[in-house]
């Protein structure tokens, strides 16, 4: 159907009470299963890579994938640069062509943190390409960053940094956590809540991997309209080959064994965007 930015794919989910699945992609196998999961199902989806990814790869390699992949597809999709580490990336990933940037200057003070995300809001806003931030800190483990001290968002705080900010989607802090959980989430919905009351534009779960799909279906409920899933993917992808190499040793042709962990992914993504409310949204 279309490259696009998230934006619009965001506020019509606000407007009307789902959430955009978000995925993070490794390479050009699991772009091609996501996609293939959101057009079975009509969804709108957002692929993301992480700074590691884009180390891996790079930015140009894979805006080529995923844009050439939505020219052909029957679904809107948006490329997000997840956890933008620096200014600098972030210039990078615009100037690539990226349709949509996350900055994430939640381990920065409150100030700084306001100054960098509105350096990189401000930058982006010419070219029509939106801006999430972070506010708050979201525990576990993220591409190469660790947060050992989580810290929840707090709502005065998310309504003067958007205000100061003018980014166009804010990632909020209310008890997940990146990476595997050791134990069920304890999600701080009230304060989710609260912060829905004060701020006016898009809000984004991150760390959803292992949250009860119930858990999820409630902050939907309460306001976001963004949802993040990059572990669960990795795990099925990679599961997938396990099983088929377990099963045929021998095997050394690489488009047979991926061919089972996307298979993996496109199940894996399906469920996701039904928790998500977001399919037959296209």
């Amino acid at each position: 159907m279309a490259f696009v930015t998230s934006e619009q794919m965001l506020l019509k989910a606000d407007k009307e009470g789902y959430a955009v699945g978000a995925f993070n992609v490794e390479n050009m196998e699991m772009v091609m299963a996501v996609i293939k999961a959101c057009e079975e199902l009509s969804a709108p989806a957002i692929l993301q890579t992480t700074p590691s990814t884009v180390k891996y790869a790079g930015l140009d390699m894979y805006l080529a994938n995923v844009a050439e992949a939505a020219k052909k597809a029957s679904v809107p999709i948006a490329l997000h640069l997840d956890h933008g580490d620096s200014f600098e990336l972030a210039m990078q990933a615009l100037r690539t062509g990226y349709t949509s940037i996350m900055i994430d200057g939640s381990k920065l003070p409150f100030e700084e943190n306001i100054a960098l995300s509105k350096a990189v809001a401000d930058a982006c806003r010419p070219s029509g390409i939106p801006v999430e931030a972070e506010l708050g800190k979201v525990g576990g483990k993220e591409d190469d960053m660790n947060c050992d001290d989580p810290g929840y968002t707090d709502p005065a705080d998310a309504k003067r940094f958007v205000e100061e900010t003018g980014i166009s989607s804010l990632a909020v802090a209310i008890g997940t956590a990146h990476g595997i959980y050791k134990g069920e989430p304890k999600l701080d919905f009230d304060r989710l809540s609260e912060i829905r009351k004060v701020v006016n534009i898009p809000l984004v779960l991150h760390g959803a991997s292992g949250v009860p799909d119930e858990s999820v279906r409630e902050c939907i409920r309460r306001g976001i309209s963004k949802v993040n899933f990059a572990t669960e993917l990795r795990i099925a992808y990679s599961d997938g080959i396990k099983s088929f190499l377990k099963d045929n040793p021998d095997a050394f042709d690489p488009k047979k064994y991926c061919k089972v962990g996307m298979d993996k992914v496109t199940e894996l993504v399906k469920n996701k965007i039904k928790v998500c409310g977001s399919n037959g949204k296209a």
